[in-house]
């Protein structure tokens, strides 16, 4: 009972910056993890690339019983160390494994970045839908109040039934633009705690935290993206693989080596095979090995693979740049008919808030019907929320448009390398 005490605060909606969200999201975000794992894979295969120039060490035993002359050598301790001492392709797969680790690195920083693009479009949808069902409730208050004039107008004989249906019509209709906009915040609320880790609907946006999205175009001087130079140093570090491979079978490579056996006489009666009595139990070798490629298909199909997957590494980050360079079209294109878009719903938005209090002061100043030609009827309460319900419609619509519009700067930011901008004002807010 204490515990579910305890845990039921953690459960309700309390205000959380954006800047706080982007940071959980990166921390709880699966493919950030991943990312960091591929670095520690990459930092590894750098580690084990130099590692092979340092001599290993190897204990062990290999007791047995023979019959005869000893085969092999069986003995009571051994120890065995060798390294790699000169090698064309290991220089060639160190070299690799740095870029790998300069494109694992880049990897990470897109993901992140991909991580804050999908927070922040949430989060600032999440806001607007909340803004959007606050002045939805205030509609449906406004054209509840139109039924019951209208259904009033009608009992009078005033108005025809048809209005009173057309009133009811749009009540029903906001109801379910209501009911709409609820699930849809439901579905944004769990998007975000699955990001954040968070339980679902414990965030509420924080409207004063979401700092103005920069305006910016596809002129004003694109920066490379982190998963595109990712995908190119990748494809480098393939080609310097490729390299090695090729190496391999083209030039020579030298090792040292060096092995020490205790060897028992009680064992498999070594000095019955050596008369003159100078079997020793201390025994030791070392040296260079140099292996001299020859006729060796195997590592020359290995490095025609290896060439032909950094060919493809290539081709891909070529693909990729031209990808993003469509999209940077596309939302350059679309971003101004948003812009244009969203300059004429606040422009709506304005006339119906004129209009609005036009009505409302003509009906606070009252005065007898209009009369002559071409006079405007006297404004009633039936106008007045016919007035209001437009007004809030028009301000939602605003909203809509505003929302689109902010997605498609965020969107662009990321197009053109501007993430990172957007994400130290963030933290700076």
């Amino acid at each position: 009972m204490s515990a579910a005490i305890t845990a039921a605060p953690a459960l309700l909606p309390a205000q959380v910056s954006l800047s706080t969200v982007v940071d959980l999201a990166q921390r709880n975000s699966t493919n950030v993890r991943i990312a960091e794992a591929d670095l520690q894979k990459a930092t590894a295969a750098l580690a084990q690339a130099h590692d092979a120039y340092i001599p290993n060490f190897a204990i062990g035993s290999t007791i047995g019983y023979s019959h005869g002359f000893p085969t092999g050598q069986p003995s009571v301790g051994n120890a065995a160390m060798q390294s790699l001492v000169l090698s064309y392709s290991q220089r060639q797969y160190i070299k690799a494994a740095h870029a790998g680790i300069d494109a694992a690195n880049l990897s990470l920083k897109d993901a992140r970045e991909q991580v804050a693009l999908d927070a922040s479009n949430t989060y600032i949808e999440l806001d607007t839908v909340n803004n959007e069902l606050e002045a939805m409730h205030q509609q449906e208050a406004f054209a509840n109040r139109l039924v019951t004039i209208e259904k009033e107008r009608a009992e009078a004989g005033v108005d025809p039934l048809n209005d009173l249906l057309q009133a009811q019509l749009t009540a029903a209709q906001l109801k379910l633009k209501r009911l709409h906009l609820e699930t849809r915040a439901g579905v944004l609320a769990s998007q975000l705690a699955s990001l954040t880790g968070l339980p679902t609907g414990s965030i509420t946006p924080d409207r004063a935290s979401i700092p103005e999205i920069p305006t910016i175009s596809a002129e004003d001087s694109p920066r490379s993206l982190p998963g595109i130079d990712s995908a190119s140093v990748l494809a480098r570090s393939k080609q310097i693989q490729a390299k090695g491979d090729d190496l391999l079978w083209r030039r020579p490579q030298i090792g040292f080596g060096a092995t020490y056996n205790y060897d028992s006489d009680a064992l498999n009666n070594y000095s019955k095979f050596y008369k003159d009595g100078s079997f020793t139990p201390n025994n030791i070798s070392f040296g260079l090995q140099i292996n001299v490629p020859f006729f060796d298909f195997a590592l020359r199909a290995k490095a025609r693979q290896s060439a032909a997957e950094a060919l493809r590494a290539k081709v891909e980050a070529e693909q990729a740049q031209r990808q993003n360079d469509v999209q940077i079209s596309e939302l350059t294109g679309s971003l101004r008919e948003l812009d244009t878009l969203a300059e004429i719903a606040s422009l709506k938005q304005q006339i119906a808030s004129e209009q609005l209090h036009s009505v409302l002061a003509q009906l606070e100043l009252g005065g007898g019907s209009a009369s002559g030609p071409g006079a405007q009827p006297q404004p009633s309460p039936k106008m007045e929320q016919l007035a209001r319900i437009d007004e809030r419609q028009k301000f939602q619509e605003s909203l809509d448009a505003g929302l689109e519009l902010s997605k498609a700067r965020l969107g662009l930011l990321r197009a053109l390398g501007h993430m990172q901008d957007w994400l130290n004002e963030l933290h700076g807010k």
